[in-house]
């Protein structure tokens, strides 16, 4: 439950340095530049972490701001703090939980007047806030022009014109923060007949909060049922009137308050703007404007959609990643000289033969995990990030939301869910645990079902494209199989999974040419995480791997799996690429990648075991972190169904491409 508490404030000693880190709190809408300041301010991309009793990640870093010692919290996106998601929950349980020293509100200069309905609620709570008026560059381009210390002059708050991804304005912010002290704060005033009916309410309020009594009233007026525990909690026996006047209010108010209060907020918002905000009528749309208006057009944008995933998937990842890469490092590196040198060593320091098999035997750490791990799947994530990191800095994942939003609605989802999807792409573990930043329960299971079961990760992606490219029909009846399943299931499980529909609303961030920095840290960062969460899991799988094997357990499980096989059309060798997709699917895939090399498939079988392959159970990782966030009788039934779709699906695709004659 959410508690008002204050922590004590930071003192400053005699030389101007802190004696306890002041804690700073960045709050906006999504996609204001938040955490590009944040990575400004703390100077590294900061790993995140769940917040307490939630599923929803933080990120916090430690900094030292004009000898002032800092912790800079990056809060999940909100619109209000009226919370309705669960992001919105979080980021104020971190303001008004934590306490923050300074609250620094960062909203989009190109969207002035829509985003300061926030500053006002924050000013209005008494919170210690500092407004950025962040993408300065990009309003100036579009021919506005804001007067900041006009509206600093205004809100009796720091106001501060900045362009963060360029660095503009955050000295000026530093400075900020660390002489930050509390003053007088400017009061908003509503309509006479709102403002007697808080001060009605506030009148009864006798407790103390760590918020204003004004904003205390609005939420309890607006049914906020965690503030009203608060404030049951805080005055006792009294609550009862606070409850009865607050109940006559809304009832008086029950058709209209909502509509008011908005409109209320309006108008101080547009009394504000007066004299701040300028537009020039005489101005030409930049490429960014024109690449930005074509990439939400169906028209337009479905080609540059496409062109994005041809150059980028098939030609980078595919190609480039999964060819060029993989054969010099696994074909030169490792089987030329890193394998045999290992053999070599083991054979020498290890006289005993099961023994040397754990490391450099068929299944061994190093002939098998870390060939996978290193010589084929790196190269291949590695692309996939770097891409995925241009796409990310150029802004273009939220105008693909807009373009996807009215086909995601016909299964479930709203154009929101592409953000994972495309993450899917690059590791469906990482993708999974993204679906919280969905709205909806609903929307949550929907995309990670439709992630456990059509959307491969980047490594064996590339492997398939690789191993595909070589027929191009193969390719074809592969990409056709992938989307119709897609969209199927999708339909299916938003006619058939409970729950109500989620509402779709993002902000656009300008369009723009990645940024070199960003794109290398983006994609260090990813790369950094495969590596220290994903590689052990592939020694794991290996020493499992060599137990099965001296156990003869997976002797017994290709015997198991040979009907299968047989009834897919595939060799019974192939069940080795489908135990080793359970350990990790990319496993499975550069198992397929060991088939076809010695030549056991031809293009029929190699696009059914594809097919399939892709569809089959998600890997042990992927499965953990589903239990986890969707819990243990979800993510059974989802491996279920998943693995069985994946066999009917590889029984029918083989049965067509039989009677057919395709690819044969």
């Amino acid at each position: 439950m959410l508690k008002f508490k204050r922590t004590p404030p930071c003192e400053t000693s005699a030389d101007g340095r802190g004696t306890c880190a002041r804690k700073v709190a960045l709050v906006g809408n999504p996609n204001v530049g938040k955490s590009v300041l944040f990575n400004a301010l703390t100077g590294a991309y900061v790993t995140v972490s769940n917040y307490p009793g939630t599923s929803v990640e933080v990120a916090r870093g430690s900094v030292s701001i004009n000898g002032v010692s800092c912790e800079v919290i990056d809060t999940p996106g909100m619109y209000s703090i009226l919370p309705i998601t669960e992001e919105e929950r979080v980021a104020r349980e971190i303001l008004l939980h934590e306490s923050p020293d300074v609250v620094v509100h960062v909203l989009d200069a190109r969207n002035l007047e829509r985003m300061l309905s926030m500053t006002l609620q924050l000013i209005e709570a008494g919170l210690p806030v500092i407004l950025v008026v962040n993408i300065m560059d990009e309003a100036e381009r579009m021919g506005l022009s804001i007067d900041i210390p006009l509206l600093q002059e205004k809100l009796c708050i720091p106001v501060i014109g900045a362009a963060a991804a360029k660095k503009i304005g955050l000295p000026a912010l530093k400075e900020a923060i660390a002489g930050y002290v509390r003053s007088k704060r400017a009061v908003f005033c509503y309509g006479k007949r709102l403002e007697a009916d808080l001060m009605e309410i506030m009148a009864l309020l006798a407790g103390r909060y760590a918020i204003s009594k004004k904003s205390l009233a609005l939420f309890l007026l607006q049914r906020d049922d965690e503030v009203a525990g608060i404030v049951r909690e805080t005055e006792g026996a009294a609550f009862a009137a606070i409850e009865e006047k607050v109940r006559d209010k809304i009832f008086a108010r029950r058709s209209s308050f909502h509509l008011e209060l908005s409109l209320e907020r309006k108008a101080v918002v547009k009394g504000l703007m007066e004299g701040v905000f300028h537009a020039s009528s005489k101005r030409k749309p930049v490429l960014g404007e024109r690449l930005s208006a074509w990439a939400v057009r169906p028209l337009t944008g479905v080609p540059l959609l496409l062109a994005a995933l041809y150059f980028g998937l098939y030609k980078f990842v595919g190609e480039f990643g999964a060819g060029t890469l993989v054969d010099f490092l696994e074909g030169t590196v490792f089987e030329g000289y890193i394998s045999p040198w290992m053999v070599s060593l083991f054979n020498w320091i290890i006289p005993w033969d099961i023994l040397r098999e754990l490391f450099v035997g068929e299944y061994g750490i190093v002939t098998l995990g870390l060939r996978y791990a290193i010589g084929i799947i790196l190269p291949i994530v590695t692309t996939f990030f770097l891409f995925f990191s241009i796409l990310e800095d150029s802004g273009y994942f939220p105008r693909l939301a807009l373009l996807v939003d009215r086909v995601f609605k016909k299964i479930g989802l709203t154009g929101r869910a592409v953000i994972p999807m495309v993450l899917g792409f690059g590791c469906d573990t990482m993708a999974t645990m993204v679906t919280r930043t969905l709205e909806t329960v609903r929307e949550r299971v929907i995309a990670t079902l439709l992630l456990a079961l059509a959307i491969p990760c980047s490594a064996q992606l590339g492997v398939i494209l690789a191993l595909l490219s070589r027929y191009p029909g193969a390719l074809a009846v592969w990409s056709v199989c992938m989307v119709l399943i897609f969209l199927l299931v999708g339909l299916l499980a938003s006619r058939v999974v409970p729950g109500e529909s989620p509402m779709f609303y993002m902000e656009l961030p300008p369009m723009r040419l990645p940024q070199f920095s960003n794109v290398l840290t983006k994609t260090y960062s990813r790369v950094q995480w495969y590596l220290v969460e994903i590689l052990p899991l592939f020694i794991l799988a290996s020493i499992l791997l060599w137990l099965g094997k001296v156990t003869n357990f997976f002797q017994t499980l290709v015997s198991w799996m040979k009907p299968a096989m047989a009834a897919i059309g595939l060799p019974q060798e192939t069940a080795i690429a489908f135990i080793f997709g359970f350990f990790r699917r990319d496993y499975g895939a550069a198992g397929l990648y060991d088939l076809q090399t010695t030549g056991l498939l031809d293009a029929r079988q190699l696009t059914v075991a594809a097919v399939t392959l892709t569809l089959f159970v998600p890997c042990i990782a992927q499965f953990l972190i589903m239990q986890k966030e969707r819990g243990t009788k979800v993510a059974v039934a989802i491996a279920v169904f998943v693995s069985a779709m994946a066999f009917s699906c590889g029984y029918l695709l083989n049965k067509f491409l039989l009677l057919t004659g395709i690819l044969l």
